[in-house]
C-alpha cells in the first residue's frame, strides 16, 4: 500500500506555515525587545542562536502534519557505480 505524496496545496500549507510562525516569532521578539523584558545582547542571541533552532522545530511539526514525513520503509539502498 503506497501512501499518497502531498500536493501542491500542503506545499502551499507548508510555506504559508513557516511563513506565519516566522512572522509571529519575530514579532514576539521585537515586542519583548521593545518593552525592555529583553536586552539588545540577549535579543540578538535569540534571534542568532534560538531562532532557527524554533523555525526547524516548526518545519518538522507541519511535515508530519501535512504529509511529508518519511519511514523507514521509504529508504532505498544506495550503490556506488565502479
Amino acid at each position: 500500500m503506497t501512501t499518497p505524496v502531498p500536493g501542491p496545496d500542503a506545499r502551499i500549507a507548508f510555506r504559508l506555515g513557516v511563513l506565519a510562525a516566522s512572522v509571529a516569532g519575530l514579532t514576539i521578539l521585537a515586542w519583548l525587545l521593545r518593552s525592555g523584558a529583553l536586552s539588545v545582547t540577549t535579543g540578538v542571541y535569540v534571534a542568532v542562536a534560538l531562532f532557527p533552532v524554533y523555525l526547524l522545530v516548526v518545519a518538522s511539526v507541519l511535515s508530519v502534519w501535512l504529509g511529508y514525513d518519511k519511514d523507514p520503509t521509504d529508504l532505498r539502498p544506495v550503490y556506488r557505480s565502479r
